[in-house]
């Protein structure tokens, strides 16, 4: 397998990722202005990958994060146990009124014709007071990690969680780590702090240091400041405008040596056609094309980020990865909530082309 990474045969830990916890809120098809109740997910685009590590994957990871100390945060902290994630808490006290507080994301799955409404409550969060120094690195690392992995939503919280990415990032690589990041750019998050320039300015200092690169072309452009097509005119299954974005990534970050995103084209909320792409140490791998009846779009993309970490931690042929990352995030689409209830057998069953057939 020529990725053109070192990665260590063994470590303590499999993967690390540092990012916010939140807890989402899902009336199901019901939107929320009509809703009466709803289930609650532990999530995180950074969470959610070393869950699906551990859980799936069956790898050991851990997460570093912020823990507020009250009843929002005992079920985010059961969640993450359950989950076989090794917690790294920053603790905070909670002042029985305004915080700080585990942010709350409020998610209806939509129906058909009307797509989810996605909307926050990241008021006084506790991750967004994470700054240098409050991680006891040598400790968290402590026997060694193959992985380290944060993303962009973390990124934008605050004027220190940038700072946060990189103190970890950094003692990651002395330990040997692969750093990966997703670019996850989210314009509601940045326009709160700094706006376009600011993210292209924090961003790009993040990935100066990364070896793995998780984004799509507006997430590159958007993320990146790169010139692209108009990414709202081309098929959302066509990898030409993100593979021609290759060379511009590559002259910024000539250290990448993977670029990797889902394809995803929404024919109704329910119906998806699914692919992903992948830019490999020089060379471009796709995965099939899929056609999805989806339950819970949330997550499918850090589904895809986690198989495909899976298949290059795993060593298997770069092909392959991408196509662990394509299935098991095919499979999460099935399932409710963010992170995977799928087995590492039904992800390689998967991979081999994608079929419903009944397990006897």
């Amino acid at each position: 397998m020529n990725y053109g990474l070192k990665i260590l045969e063994k470590a303590a830990l499999d993967c690390v990722s540092l990012g916010a916890l939140v807890h989402r809120l899902d009336p199901g098809i019901i939107p929320f202005r009509k809703a009466s109740e709803f289930h609650i997910h532990v999530s995180g685009g950074e969470f959610n990958v070393a869950a699906n590590l551990a859980d799936c994957f069956r790898l050991n990871t851990g997460i570093a994060t912020a823990m507020v100390d009250y009843p929002v945060g005992d079920l985010i902290s059961e969640r993450v146990r359950a989950m076989g994630v090794k917690p790294f808490y920053k603790r905070f006290q909670h002042n029985g009124v305004t915080g700080p507080n585990m942010a709350a994301v409020y998610s209806d799955r939509g129906q058909g014709p009307r797509g989810p409404v996605v909307f926050y409550n990241r008021s006084n969060e506790g991750a967004a007071l994470l700054k240098p120094g409050d991680f006891k690195w040598d400790e968290i690392l402590a026997g060694g990690v193959r992985w380290f992995h944060s993303g962009g939503i973390f990124a934008a919280l605050s004027p220190t969680t940038s700072e946060v990415i990189l103190e970890g990032m950094q003692e990651a690589k002395k330990q040997g780590a692969i750093v990966s990041f997703d670019l996850n750019y989210r314009a509601k998050l940045w326009n709160i702090f700094g706006g376009g320039d600011k993210a292209v300015a924090v961003l790009n200092k993040i990935v100066s240091i990364c070896d793995v690169l998780v984004g799509n072309e507006e997430d590159l452009q958007k993320g990146l400041g790169l010139e692209g097509q108009d990414v709202e005119s081309a098929s959302k299954l066509d990898p030409t405008a993100f593979v021609g974005m290759m060379e511009s990534v590559l002259k910024k970050h000539p250290h990448l040596k993977v670029v990797a995103t889902t394809l995803r084209e929404v024919h109704s909320t329910n119906r998806h056609s699914w692919s992903a792409v992948a830019w490999i140490n020089g060379k471009t791998y796709q995965a099939p094309q899929a056609e999805l009846d989806v339950l819970d779009r949330v997550g499918g993309g850090d589904g895809f980020a986690s198989g495909l970490f899976y298949g290059i931690l795993s060593g298997v042929e770069p092909e392959q990865a991408v196509r662990y990352g394509w299935a098991h995030g095919a499979l999460l689409t099935s399932y409710p909530g963010d992170t995977t209830m799928a087995t590492l057998e039904q992800v390689v069953d998967f991979a081999k082309g994608g079929s419903a057939r009944i397990q006897r």
